[in-house]
């Protein structure tokens, strides 16, 4: 801003200077027509006197503000123009002998020069005149400085407004930067907050411009890192919990074992490789759950439902002595994960059968509702059922219903089951009557394909 105030300055004065010239010039002008064309009002003639030719002239001419006309008799003023500062021009002997160096060097023409006066610094122009022997000269003058003192009025008004402006400015944008900032400042203090064991910590945000998303990214990253370590802690915790009673059963066992007798020995064989069977499967579902956190524990695909559901009733008799029924089938092809839903069904079949007797029915079955955009493949069961208060703590991991007896699982596998609808963007449906059995439904979006597509994969 200093900058174009200076430019501006140098620029103004430079148009003082040539307007001033420019007055100059249109009065010289002015009067050297009068002076060819006028005529004396009390005679009707031409002007034969150079003293009233000037008395006329500056009757007619009214002088500028900081303009001062002069008429020079020989080497005296004779008249001159009631402007403030005349009086002193007409007692310079400085603009006085400027005036006469300028008409001896150049008799009956106009010249501009500049001279330093009482009152100031002077810009002025001389047009000698004569009549007969009589020689004189019309001066029009100009007080520069009285010009330039009012730009210099007006400058500085500019400068203690353009000051005041930086100062506004200056606050105004202190807060700006500092509310625009204040999300940038808040990411490193709760980075500097952050610890191993505490990631709970989050930033306000209310802006809508690029550094409170910034701010959003931030929050949005550590929801992701306080999941995976929250995971990772559960996985740890539920490992080592489980974990804790097949490795004291088989110690304890070995640790009284008698070598000398064969049959104790092969009974703690057998004990031990039981535990160390249900600890490989503990350890895989385990690893299963924790893989659940990641995004490509499903792997989305064309899936048949009439082909699921054909190819679960050739895998089930395996799991147990019941009757095997499909309540209906879906012959529709689908977007999800073929691996992972059989996998969801066959736990869910599994459970089922922990909960019947021999020769009990077991259903499964599969279905599109295209009024809820939904898929539902389920298993139903006609055993015990499941108790009210059980029927959301099912799902979490390591429970089991009251009545299931503790070596029944590892009591993972409906947290599986939940796991898999959960990355299809699914859920997991349960309707169980007391006493009279229960059926499981996984109810997932539906995502129709084309059977080309089936093929094609």
């Amino acid at each position: 801003m200093s900058f174009a105030g200076a430019a501006i300055y140098a620029v103004q004065e430079a148009r003082i200077d040539d307007r001033i010239d420019l007055n100059i010039s249109q009065e010289v002008d002015e009067f050297a027509r009068f002076q060819r064309t006028g005529v004396d009002p009390e005679t009707g003639k031409r002007f034969t006197d150079l003293p009233r030719l000037f008395e006329v002239a500056l009757e007619r001419n009214v002088a500028d503000e900081h303009q001062i006309i002069l008429a020079f008799v020989g080497d005296r003023v004779a008249y001159y123009s009631q402007t403030s500062g005349a009086r002193q021009l007409v007692e310079s002997r400085a603009l006085g002998r400027a005036v006469a160096q300028r008409l001896t060097e150049e008799k009956l023409q106009s010249r501009f020069g500049s001279v330093d006066t009482a009152a100031g610094p002077v810009r002025f122009a001389t047009l000698p005149v004569s009549s007969g022997d009589v020689r004189g000269a019309w001066v029009v003058a100009y007080l520069a400085e009285r010009e330039n003192a009012e730009f210099g009025d007006v400058m500085r008004t500019y400068v203690v407004v353009a000051l005041l402006a930086l100062l506004v400015v200056a606050v105004v944008g202190w807060f700006v930067a500092g509310a625009l900032l204040a999300p940038l400042r808040l990411v490193r203090q709760t980075a500097q907050e952050i610890g191993e064991s505490d990631l709970s910590r989050r930033i306000e945000v209310t802006g809508t411009d690029d550094v409170s998303a910034l701010a959003r990214t931030f929050n949005a990253m550590l929801d992701r890192l306080e999941g995976a370590f929250t995971a990772q802690r559960a996985f740890l915790d539920d490992a080592g919990h489980e974990l804790r009673t097949p490795i004291t059963v088989v110690r304890g066992n070995i640790e009284l074992l008698d070598t000398g007798d064969p049959v104790e020995v092969d009974a703690v064989r057998s004990l031990v490789l039981d535990e160390l069977d249900r600890m490989s499967r503990l350890v895989d579902d385990l690893t299963l759950l924790a893989k659940a956190e990641r995004p490509d524990f499903v792997h989305p695909g064309p899936v048949d439902l009439g082909e699921v559901t054909d190819d679960l009733m050739t895998r089930l008799p395996v799991l147990g002595t019941r009757a095997w029924t499909v309540d209906a089938r879906a012959g529709e092809v689908v977007i999800a994960d073929r691996q992972r839903l059989t996998q969801a069904l066959l736990q869910l079949a599994a459970n089922a059968v922990r909960a019947t007797q021999e020769s009990a029915e077991i259903a499964v079955g599969s279905r599109v509702d295209r009024d809820r955009r939904e898929v539902q493949v389920w298993v139903r069961d006609t055993g015990t059922g499941v108790a009210p208060e059980d029927r959301e703590r099912i799902f979490a991991r390591f429970s089991r219903g009251r009545g299931a007896e503790p070596t029944e699982g590892s009591g993972l596998g409906l947290a599986i089951v939940s796991a898999i609808a959960e990355a299809h963007g699914g859920s997991v449906r349960l309707v169980s009557t007391l006493g009279q059995g229960a059926t499981f439904t996984l109810v997932l979006p539906y995502v129709p394909a084309a059977r080309t597509e089936l093929v094609m994969a």
